[in-house]
């Protein structure tokens, strides 16, 4: 397949970028013809044309110098007109831009795909400011997910223009479909991680205390607090140890200080060996209470650490073979599975296995087998969408 993806962030950067250039660098590796309009570039894509789109004589061009909003309008300017160069078969869209490329695209024919890396957008702000309410941190929390009217413009031409959303978990699905979008007109794939060099070794010998992690930023939206609430509460914490790996936001680490304090939590801030914090845990906690799919929740499988996550996580495991999943804010539930497995080192050792043997459906490779999958699924639709269109007579312009 001819393929454009318009990226309007850094490609290769933590985050997003990450995800999106595992996903280009599959797709080259699979043999399509790839063309990347990113905003810059944080790491370079062999086999793939490049254009900046937010960069000069070699320079990037920061976002707030020029104003996010207008950096999108322009980054989606550049993204059009490489289409109309490229004229691809698909067309793979990341947020935010006004939907120019999404228009063009559509009305020229391709097959048009919007990632959805989190839930709908909606659904996100209003999980998230209700948890941030509770906690009573309005005003001192802001993050990607306070509500932004302009945001939600954008998104919404884009999502109007495309043929499909891709969902790269069940939960971000279902929330299209409550907000109702089309259940056909959803795509469903997945992302991935990079298996490392270490062995692995399935938990569970031994009788040493069971030692937890958490892995991301410090949030709201994460759900930290409820892991600390449910560590704290367990048996585990009598001897065991839990481990926060992230950045804390200040208001929110402040709220949480007592907690932060127990004697058996270690706050180590960012780090960039994740993979060794996993390797070092036998447990990882994410009660988050909004999420897309996140990428660690298979970077722990792959190294043999046992999810025990949210069904909000939008995880690829099955509960109670590869983890165990809580639904969000249950605290109780959670502190259930941690003394489960703090007391039962067999059952531990069972689901730490499962992960490791599940690792290999979770690699970008397999990500990138399933993101090619989504697009054949893409341009059926578009082709019958089309094909109907064109049977009434009609052929739409749309101005750009």
């Amino acid at each position: 397949m001819k393929i454009l993806v318009s990226f309007p962030h850094a490609l290769g950067a933590p985050g997003i970028g990450w995800t999106a250039w595992n996903q280009v660098n599959e797709l080259v590796r699979r043999g399509h013809d790839v063309t990347v309009v990113a905003a810059s570039t944080a790491r370079p894509v062999a086999g793939a044309d490049v254009v900046q789109s937010l960069s000069v004589a070699g320079r990037r061009i920061p976002h707030r110098s020029i104003g996010r909003d207008r950096a999108f309008a322009w980054h989606d300017r550049v993204a059009q007109r490489t289409y109309e160069k490229v004229r691809p078969d698909v067309v793979h869209l990341w947020p935010l831009a006004p939907g120019l490329t999404a228009a063009a695209a559509s009305a020229g024919g391709a097959a048009v795909v919007r990632e959805a890396p989190n839930t709908h957008t909606v659904h996100a702000w209003r999980v998230v400011e209700e948890e941030v309410r509770s906690l009573g941190l309005v005003g001192a929390v802001s993050t990607a997910h306070t509500a932004d009217a302009s945001h939600l413009r954008m998104e919404q031409a884009e999502w109007d223009a495309a043929t499909g959303v891709l969902a790269p978990s069940t939960v971000v699905a279902e929330s299209f479909v409550a907000e109702g979008f089309p259940a056909e007109r959803i795509f469903r794939h997945q992302y991935g991680f990079t298996p490392g060099t270490r062995r692995i070794e399935a938990r569970g010998a031994g009788n040493r205390p069971l030692r937890a992690v958490y892995v991301g930023l410090g949030e709201p939206r994460k759900g930290l607090h409820y892991a600390l609430r449910a560590w704290i509460d367990s048996d585990a914490s009598r001897d065991g140890t839990f481990t926060i790996v992230g950045r804390m936001i200040p208001a929110y680490a402040e709220l949480l200080a007592g907690e932060l304090a127990h004697p058996s939590v270690r706050v180590v801030g960012f780090s960039s060996s994740v993979g060794a914090a996993l390797a070092a845990s036998d447990v990882l906690l994410l009660p988050t209470i909004e999420e897309g799919s996140a990428l660690v929740t298979y970077e722990a499988q792959g190294a043999g650490c046992v999810p025990l996550v949210s069904s909000a996580a939008g995880a690829m495991l099955d509960d109670g073979v590869h983890g165990l999943i809580h639904e969000p804010r249950d605290v109780a539930a959670l502190t259930g599975h941690l003394d489960l497995l703090s007391e039962d080192r067999t059952r531990l050792a069972e689901l730490s296995s499962a992960a490791i043997a599940h690792a290999p459906e979770l690699t970008w490779e397999a990500a990138g087998a399933r993101l090619e999958g989504a697009y054949h699924a893409s341009l059926a639709v578009a082709g019958s969408s089309s094909s109907a269109h064109l049977a009434k007579g009609g052929v739409d312009a749309v101005s750009v």
